[in-house]
């Protein structure tokens, strides 16, 4: 599977986002476009996720890809368990399996208390845990370490690296120091989105 931007445009409003934007994506490995907030990356992948459409340009090798996503806010349902939240995703409510992820993510021992028990670091655990079980071809990842120290972060960056070998996740984020563990790293710049080298 190989993604491509082809002179993709996307405009909010007044605010262009991308113009005449392209980049092709490598077909597997861990890819981190690094960028300052405000430079477009969410949008970029919310173009690449489907939720969003460029106004002009084609986007390529998306045809029957599921994609898992960890979106920048996360998303979790109040008034379900830690747990709960997990099995939302998982068809054939599997608790063996959440509580095997919320494991791997280093929360087994909170699978029953709230989200508003937790920490923000601990809630960004669970998204992720969550997009885990959700699975897919595709792994996209918003700014997913936030609030998470940076020995936890690597923790983290190191188990998706296995879960999702052989496949693409795709991270954006403006944490230079968790560049340096991708294998290939796209640098950004300002609106409109530019990629400045690869």
């Amino acid at each position: 599977m190989t993604i491509s931007l082809a002179e993709v445009s996307l405009r909010y409003g007044e605010k262009q986002v991308l113009d005449c934007f392209s980049l092709t994506l490598p077909a597997h490995g861990m890819v981190c476009i690094f960028g300052p907030s405000g430079c477009g990356k969410t949008s970029l992948l919310r173009l690449i996720s489907g939720l969003t459409a460029p106004d002009v340009g084609e986007l390529c090798g998306l045809e029957g890809v599921k994609p898992a996503v960890v979106f920048q806010e996360n998303r979790l349902l109040p008034w379900l368990t830690v747990l709960e939240n997990v099995l939302l995703v998982l068809p054939d409510g599997d608790a063996a399996e959440a509580r095997r992820l919320l494991e791997l993510v280093e929360l087994g021992a909170e699978a029953e208390k709230l989200p508003g028990e937790l920490s923000g670091g601990m809630q960004r655990r669970v998204a992720l845990a969550r997009a885990l079980a959700f699975g897919g071809d595709l792994l996209l990842l918003d700014e997913p370490f936030t609030g998470l120290d940076n020995a936890l972060a690597k923790r983290m960056m190191s188990l998706i690296a296995e879960l999702y070998e052989g496949k693409l996740v795709l991270m954006i984020t403006h944490d230079k120091d968790l560049c340096a563990l991708a294998d290939h790293v796209y640098p950004v710049d300002g609106l409109p989105l530019t990629v400045l080298e690869a």
